[in-house]
């Protein structure tokens, strides 16, 4: 058997955590705050540089408030996984994790198989198509209080690249400096296990009932029902 995995790195919608939360609860919660963030914070570079990422994206370099709002809210209705989308939503629930306005959500069979991964000294990354901040903020705010300790590093499709794309896991292997074959992606979309794979990592689809790619299934890779079923540090699954 070849040697296990020196790192698990985790999708969250689907994965650790239910897309019924983020389409249920977060996504209803950006939308109502576009329009105030748009007006009110258009200064902070954060902010800043996402309204010329939607502009760029639209071909419209002049696009005002409305616009981009509209903007925002057809690739919302859309489930696109557009940077600049991530960001903004990321800013907003930043802000309503640390007012306390909201509290993530992971499956029960999660945060004890992170810690019992960490604690046999594995690495744990998170590459998920919401923003950098929206993941320290899911982490931070989470039922069973602060996991942020738990992860090593975190990717998005902004510092790493789109999650369907070979190119974005290598880059993440060349970042934290693991060879790709020691690396496990758990994620529930096939089209992201196969980029893994196709960039040389472990991969295991994680198929959990209710979810949109359960009936599905992760095609020919592994699969698990929880993360109970989940190994790294043997054969992944």
């Amino acid at each position: 058997m070849s040697p296990g995995a020196e790192a698990v790195v985790l999708d969250i919608e689907g994965t650790t955590s239910s897309t019924g939360f983020v389409t249920d609860v977060l996504h209803p919660y950006a939308r109502r705050r576009f329009g105030a963030l748009l007006a009110e914070r258009s200064g902070e570079p954060e902010v800043a540089r996402a309204l010329a990422q939607v502009r760029a994206e639209l071909e419209e370099p002049h696009a005002g408030p409305a616009r981009i709002e509209e903007a925002l809210n057809a690739w919302l209705d859309a489930d696109r996984k557009v940077t600049p989308l991530k960001t903004l939503q990321g800013v907003l629930w930043a802000e309503g994790f640390a007012r306390g306005d909201l509290v993530s959500h992971f499956y029960g069979d999660v945060v004890p198989a992170l810690r019992r991964w960490r604690a046999a000294g594995l690495r744990l990354y998170v590459y998920s198509s919401g923003s950098v901040a929206a993941q320290r903020a899911w982490f931070r705010h989470s039922p069973e209080g602060d996991l942020r300790d738990l992860v090593t590093g975190w990717y998005d499709t902004e510092n790493a690249g789109p999650k369907l794309a070979a190119a974005s896991f290598r880059a993440i292997a060349a970042d934290t400096g693991i060879p790709p074959a020691r690396l496990l992606f758990l994620s529930d979309r096939p089209g992201e296990l196969d980029a893994a794979r196709a960039a040389g990592w472990r991969a295991v689809g994680v198929r959990r009932p209710g979810e949109p790619y359960y009936e599905q299934g992760p095609g020919d890779h592994p699969q698990a029902r929880t993360f109970e079923d989940i190994d790294p540090v043997g054969s992944g699954a």
